[in-house]
Formats: structure tokens, C-alpha cells, sequence
């Protein structure tokens, strides 16, 4: 497949990539998996390929020089060389729309300034003297990627900012720049250094700026918690209205997202593209209420980004499964806050004042379901019984119960008594005493035996319990 360097900035750009991904599509090798592979370096749940001795089909095949696929608490399923230094190109605009979001003032409206208008590269056609509200410019920014809007922005939150506190200086763009740094230092982006808020690396733009798979996962997560950007990214192309010279003027956004056009779990969120950075996307994803965020950096072309990125949240899916804690056959019927219901009995714990009696328990939470990755091994439990004795009521907590992966505790339950066992009255007491000093001389057990009748589903037949 031949690389694609230009920019999807507009409607003839889009319907000749479209043209290109259904030519692909007839040939012998499928678009999605012309340039990928499987790298020993590659690092599965925190091990790499080699080490933990996957095979290609275990692990997913993509061109990426650089990605990350992860979770939005910051689980990382898959990456390669996601810590290492590179450019993002457009990426950068994301970081750019979280920094205008926290900071700008209610009712703020944007103006285009000469140099906002001139940037060039990928734009959103706006004009110097445009104004528009302030989720217009956020439209203009991320739908077509708008060099424009991102200066634009700048410039006004910039200013919105030395405003507010002079000690920022007197530069907007200088301003905004380093509240761009800040923000991913407390996102926790150890290798991010942001120098503009559009991504142009060269022709003027040379400099420093870069950044990793990793943080830029982190960097998606922050920015799809915002619902003002999350509706933006996620809704495709769209039209806009600014003032220009006194009057409305409409302009068509073509959406640079074509992982919007080739998967139907996504959600945006924004691509990248330079000679430097190559095809880049920080994509977005949600399969039945699952989400992911993938970084693919560096793909062959600018359509290969986008099934790195599909590739990446499939197989995530394909590995991620819900199991639920409570596993057994067994069951009782006990008062639930206030009613009636029928409770999964996990283990039966043994009562010390009695010799043949135990107490059935159930979780303190029955229904709860935990989402697990099954390369990372399958799910074990750990049993830790309280020592009973005297009169036990249905609801009294009577034990512990851990559930582990790969020696991590994923999930902790009480476990809560599901019936109600008397103390021995005396006569009982009695015989007890005496059937344990009989027993005693033919080794007879003193007490029943506590049993587990929770076992937990094989989620991957390949690997062993991790306790």
C-alpha cells in the first residue's frame, strides 16, 4: 500500500480516502493487516511477548511505531515502546481543548486573529475578524483539526488567563503554552513537553515538543471525562456559524476521524499528522459500556492508523470478560434489606461450639461482577473464616473472602452469615463435652469441617490461577 501523506482536511481528501480503503478492501492482503506485526517487545499486562511467551494469535497485530491501548483508571492492556519520545502532530490539540475548557470564563466568545487566520496547514476556514462562541471554536479546533482555531483559542484564554493573574506575563500564547505543560504534569505525563497548541513541528515550529504513547492515554482519559469535548469528538463532522463582517456565515467541518466511518464502537476522539510524527490517532472506544482509549503513533498511512486503532480495542474485548464472584449451585432464602430473596451460599463455616454444625454463608454484596482481562491470567479466591461460637444471626459478618490475578487483589468480600445457628443449650453442652472425650481416644474431628462451594470459571485455558 502506498503511504499517504496528506492531511484529511476536507470533503475531496475524505471521499479519495474512501476510494483508497474499498480498493484495499478488494485486494488478496485486507487494509487492516498490510504493514501490521507482532513484536517481541511488545508488552502485554505489563510483560513482554517474549517473555511471557505469547504467540502471534494471542497478541494483537498492528503498524505502529509507538501505542498504547488502556482503560480510563489508567490500565494498560497493550503497548509498544509507549514510553519513548515522539511527535504527535495534531495530537497536541487535545491537550489544547482540555486547557481551554478548565479555564475559559462563561459566555467566552473567540476571535480570529490575523495570525490564527494564516497558519495554514489543516484548518477549519476561518477568516481574521471571526468570532464565534466559545464550543463553536472547540468544533472548529478538534472536528477538522483546525490549525486556526487552536491559535485562535490560544490567544483568547491566554489573555482570559494574564487577566486573571499577571503573574502569567504578557504573552497569551506563552501563557496558554505552559498552562498546556502543567496540565500534563499533573495528569502525570513524565515525557510530554507541549511548545504550541496546534502540533506543527516544522517551517517555523521546530523545537522540542513531544510526548509517549503512555501519557497520551492518560491525556484521553482527561479529556473524555469532559462532556464538552467528548460530544464534540464523537459526533462526526457538522456545520458551524460565525460572525463574519457583521453577518452569519456557515461553514461545513469534515471530520478527520475515520475510525468513525470503519467501527462502530467508536467515539472519537483526534488524529495527528506530520512529516516528523507520521499518521498518528488517539482513538476512543465503547463496546457495551466498556471504554478504551488506544494511541497508535506513527502508523504506515493515514488510513492504517485507524485499524491499528480498531485492532487494539477488539482485541482488548475479545480478552476482557465479566465474571461474576459468586459461583455456586448452592443457595438459601434469607431477609435482604427488608425483603425476602434467594442468596448463592458460597461456603459453610464451621461453628466451634458444636461438633457437627456449620453456618452457610453468602457474599456481602452476591451480585457483584468484576471486569477482568483474561491474559492476565484467571481469577483465584482466598477464604478467611471468622471463629464462631455462641448464637449466630442470618446478616452477622462470619468471614473474608479475596479474589486474586496474577497475585493482585482485584475484589474483597465479607462473607455475611445466611442463616441463623443457636449456641448449644446445656444439655447440649453436655453431650458435646462427652462425645469429645470419647472421640478423643479414636481421633475423632471436635468440629464440621468449614467447606468452600465457590469455584471460580476457567477464563483462559492456557493459564494457571494466579493466588
Amino acid at each position: 500500500m502506498a503511504r499517504l501523506t496528506f492531511s484529511i482536511d476536507n470533503r475531496a481528501s475524505r471521499l479519495l480516502l474512501c476510494a483508497v480503503a474499498l480498493c484495499a478492501a478488494l485486494c488478496v492482503v485486507p487494509v487492516d493487516l498490510a504493514h501490521a506485526d507482532v513484536r517481541k517487545a511488545d508488552v502485554i499486562a505489563g510483560s513482554t511477548v517474549e517473555a511471557r511467551g505469547y504467540t502471534v494469535a494471542d497478541c494483537p497485530s498492528i503498524d505502529a511505531q509507538f501505542a498504547a491501548v488502556a482503560s480510563p483508571d489508567g490500565v494498560v492492556y497493550f503497548s509498544r515502546n509507549a514510553d519513548e519520545k515522539t511527535q504527535i502532530a495534531s495530537i497536541t490539540k487535545v491537550m489544547t481543548a482540555i486547557v481551554a475548557v478548565e479555564n475559559a470564563k462563561e459566555d467566552t466568545y473567540v476571535a480570529v486573529s490575523e495570525d490564527a487566520a494564516l497558519i495554514g496547514e489543516s484548518t477549519a476556514g476561518l477568516q481574521e475578524g471571526d468570532v464565534m462562541d466559545f464550543e463553536t471554536a472547540l468544533k472548529a479546533l478538534l472536528v477538522p483539526s483546525g490549525n486556526d482555531a487552536a491559535v485562535a483559542i490560544a490567544e483568547t484564554i491566554g489573555a482570559q488567563m494574564i487577566a486573571a493573574d499577571p503573574s502569567k506575563g504578557t504573552d497569551p500564547m506563552d501563557a496558554f503554552v505552559k498552562a498546556m505543560n502543567e496540565k500534563a504534569k499533573a495528569l502525570g505525563c513524565e515525557n510530554t513537553l507541549y511548545e504550541n497548541p496546534h502540533g506543527l513541528d516544522d517551517e517555523g515550529y521546530e523545537g522540542d515538543l513531544h510526548s509517549t504513547a503512555a501519557d497520551q492515554a492518560k491525556v484521553a482519559a482527561c479529556a473524555m471525562s469532559y462532556p464538552k469535548i467528548r460530544n464534540i469528538v464523537s459526533g462526526g463532522s457538522t456545520t458551524i456559524a460565525v460572525t463574519r463582517n457583521g453577518s452569519k456565515e456557515r461553514i461545513d467541518l469534515e471530520t478527520t476521524d475515520g475510525l468513525l466511518d470503519i467501527y462502530e464502537h467508536a467515539i472519537g476522539i483526534k488524529t495527528g499528522f506530520t512529516n516528523l510524527a507520521g499518521a498518528s490517532f488517539m482513538g476512543a472506544a465503547n463496546k457495551d459500556g466498556v471504554e478504551l482509549y488506544a494511541i497508535v503513533l506513527d502508523s504506515a498511512d493515514e488510513w492504517q492508523r485507524f485499524y491499528d486503532a480498531k485492532t487494539l480495542f477488539e482485541w482488548v474485548y475479545d480478552h476482557v470478560h465479566d465474571v461474576p464472584l459468586a459461583n455456586t449451585k448452592e443457595s438459601l432464602s434469607m431477609k435482604v434489606a427488608g425483603s425476602q430473596r434467594e442468596v448463592p451460599v458460597v461456603a459453610r463455616v464451621s461453628h466451634l461450639d458444636w461438633i457437627d454444625k456449620t453456618v452457610a454463608a453468602t457474599l456481602s454484596a452476591p451480585d457483584e461482577i468484576v471486569t477482568v482481562f483474561d491474559l492476565d491470567g484467571n481469577v483465584s479466591q482466598s477464604f478467611e473464616f471468622d471463629e464462631l461460637r455462641g448464637s449466630i444471626r442470618s446478616g452477622q459478618k462470619i468471614g473474608r473472602v479475596k479474589y486474586w490475578q496474577r497475585n493482585v487483589v482485584i475484589a474483597t468480600q465479607d462473607l455475611i452469615a445466611c442463616e441463623d445457628v443457636a449456641a448449644p443449650g446445656v444439655f447440649d453442652s453436655i453431650s458435646i463435652w462427652w462425645n469429645r472425650l470419647v472421640g478423643g481416644f479414636s481421633s475423632a474431628p471436635e468440629t464440621a469441617e468449614s467447606q468452600v462451594y465457590n469455584v471460580m470459571p476457567i477464563i483462559n485455558s492456557n493459564v494457571t490461577p494466579a493466588a
